[in-house]
């Protein structure tokens, strides 16, 4: 079974969450007998084509980017080249870039799409965009939510609902390195071992500027990790609220990482936007036994977190209701400890790398089986 991937960008130009999650599905597939390739774009000057964790990774060079819309002219011919070798073509929405070049690539193989997140900010745009996209979801044969939450709240999946399924995104901790007790040590000596962590790339809709407004009032230690477009803003607001409990840490390895999650009592997720469409650091917190905190936007961010059960829910843009979660959790041990323990477990019942796997693998399988039958049926009619 020989599946493409294609996304606007990968490793290791960039570890966003959807990479990463492309990155566990060519993974845990892989060990079931898939041979996954990756068409991505890039700004470097190579290498053009590598093997990363046992699946080929093929870069064509960016010409341009609009709106976060990347666009490579060479991309066109190499996705027909691609496609042709391959048995499923597995696309990574959104990218309306990605809806053209299916078109102009003439691509004919089974072809599925993950259905990553709605476009959120371009709304004026999208008046442009959206005879392509309705084309684009119409034609392919599967479109997957990544959550029952998100297939419930979503206008543009709706349209499509007896072609939509549900496949959760999920996380192989054996991927993680071991936490090192001489980073931990580190980073209990500078923190200490009761704080607030926040893992993610500093965009506009992770409503850390939320974040900041709820703990003005109080001194429980929050960590930040990520850098992105935002850092410096974040940095001033605050600067402005005086908030020398707050320490930003910036962009870390995998192994600081995993010291700080092994080390947090508790994770903060304060995005507020449906831009935020699932949430893999929240997972991640939940993956190391973390009680979660996070806002209800009719998201996986509420799939994965249960209000009351692994964590609090809380609505979103709310400082005020943000902090008063905080503080429940803060103020009670015992409550933390029992959500993070319950958090650990649905974990492991609905989103190990495995499951996700495996769902995939019979997906592609079952998309094979179903053009196969194709001809044979338009020969009988």
């Amino acid at each position: 079974m020989r599946v493409l991937h294609f996304y606007k960008t990968y490793y290791p130009d960039s570890m966003g969450g959807v990479e990463q999650v492309i990155r566990q599905m060519c993974v845990g597939t892989g060990k079931l007998g898939v041979n996954n390739r990756i068409l991505t774009l890039t700004r470097q000057d190579g290498p053009f084509e590598f093997e990363f964790e046992g699946h080929q990774v093929h870069r064509v060079r960016q010409n341009f980017e609009i709106a976060s819309n990347s666009v490579s002219f060479a991309a066109f011919g190499q996705l027909a080249r691609m496609a042709a070798e391959c048995d499923v073509v597995h696309y990574h929405f959104p990218w309306p870039f990605m809806d053209l070049a299916h078109f102009v690539a003439r691509v004919k193989k089974p072809c599925l799409v993950t259905y990553h997140s709605d476009i959120v900010r371009q709304k004026q745009l999208m008046r442009l965009y959206q005879p392509l996209k309705q084309r684009f979801l119409g034609t392919v044969d599967t479109i997957v939510a990544t959550s029952p939450n998100y297939l419930a709240s979503s206008t543009v999946l709706d349209r499509y609902r007896d072609k939509t399924r549900i496949i959760t995104y999920g996380l192989d901790k054996s991927t993680y390195p071991a936490a090192d007790p001489a980073r931990m040590d580190k980073w209990r000596a500078l923190i200490g071992e009761r704080f607030f962590l926040f893992v993610g790339v500093l965009r506009y809709y992770k409503g850390l500027h939320i974040l900041l407004d709820a703990v003005a009032n109080s001194d429980y230690p929050v960590v930040i990790v990520g850098a992105g477009p935002i850092e410096m803003e974040l940095k001033a607001h605050a600067a402005r609220l005086g908030l020398t409990h707050v320490l930003f840490l910036g962009a870390l390895d995998d192994a600081d990482k995993v010291a700080l999650l092994t080390l947090c009592y508790a994770v903060a997720f304060p995005s507020h936007l449906r831009s935020e469409a699932f949430g893999i650091s929240l997972l991640e917190g939940a993956m190391y036994g973390k009680p979660m905190i996070s806002s209800e936007i009719g998201t996986g961010t509420s799939y994965i977190n249960i209000d009351g059960d692994t964590g609090l829910v809380v609505p979103p843009s709310d400082p005020q209701a943000l902090g008063a979660a905080m503080r429940t959790l803060w103020d009670n041990p015992a409550l933390a400890a029992a959500m993070g323990k319950r958090a650990e477990a649905r974990y492991w019942e609905l989103f190990s790398a495995e499951r996700m796997a495996a769902n995939y693998t019979a997906l592609y399988h079952e998309l094979v089986a179903r053009h196969a039958t194709l001809p044979l049926a338009q020969a009988r009619a």
